[in-house]
């Protein structure tokens, strides 16, 4: 079962790097700055150019286009109804306003991993690996994200 995911997320890689790195470009495009207390968080976390992250405020975190990749989205739990935030390199799509400080701090440390890896591609590559074995809840990027989590700056 594993390596059949496995198997199935890879071939689905290069298609969820096209659909991040061009919602990543929107975000940059029409998204909100950081504020002050917003950038202090992103530090806080180890983001390291947290002046380049933006932030889109939406009804609801938009899915993939593609029908596999956004059925393998859903049934991986990665995305749905209930997801109240994403990032996407630089760009951050959140569905609270006000936005958290506990919400901000884990999808800005997920900036940090995107920054460590170096690429959407890069990130991508070891995020649906951990997610197509051990699960979503268990995949250390998500861990991580979590266990960065502050309630308040």
């Amino acid at each position: 079962m594993r390596s059949a995911r496995l198997s199935r997320l890879v071939s689905l890689g290069p298609a969820a790097v096209r659909w991040a790195e061009a919602h990543e470009a929107e975000i940059l495009r029409t998204g909100l700055p950081l504020d002050a207390k917003m950038q202090a968080v992103a530090r806080a976390v180890g983001v390291r150019q947290p002046e380049r992250v933006r932030l889109a405020v939406v009804a609801r975190i938009p899915l993939p286009e593609d029908p596999d990749l956004r059925q393998a989205a859903l049934s991986l739990g990665m995305l749905g109804p209930e997801t109240i935030g994403l990032t996407l390199g630089h760009g951050i799509y959140v569905r609270k306003r006000p936005v958290s400080t506990r919400l901000l701090s884990h999808e800005c440390r997920h900036v940090y991993q995107y920054e460590q890896a170096g690429s959407i591609a890069a990130f991508l590559a070891d995020y649906l690996q951990q997610i197509a074995t051990v699960g979503y809840l268990h995949a250390p990027l998500e861990v991580d994200a979590r266990a960065h989590e502050i309630e308040r700056l």
